[in-house]
């Protein structure tokens, strides 16, 4: 009987402790995710803001293919004058 007793103070001096420090550890990690959640929705937000633009992109695109036409024109313009000065 009093082996049971002992073994019942080791469970409640050493073993609960250790329970419920381990216990209170998982809810601070639980509770640290929700401002990580919080953080990366703002960064996706702010990625999907980028991404808005994208379309821009082809007429940026053709604009630039446009310009260097012309340019290239107006080189081959200025080739044919200096040729002939």
């Amino acid at each position: 009987m009093t082996l049971w007793w002992i073994l019942d103070l080791v469970l409640l001096l050493v073993v609960a402790p250790v329970v419920v420090i381990l216990l209170r550890d998982v809810l601070n990690a639980a509770r640290g995710i929700v401002p990580s959640v919080a953080k990366i929705t703002a960064a996706a937000r702010a990625g999907s803001r980028d991404l808005d633009a994208v379309p821009l992109l082809l007429t940026t695109q053709r604009q630039v293919r446009e310009t260097v036409e012309h340019v290239a024109n107006y080189g081959g313009s200025l080739d044919v004058i200096v040729d002939d000065a």
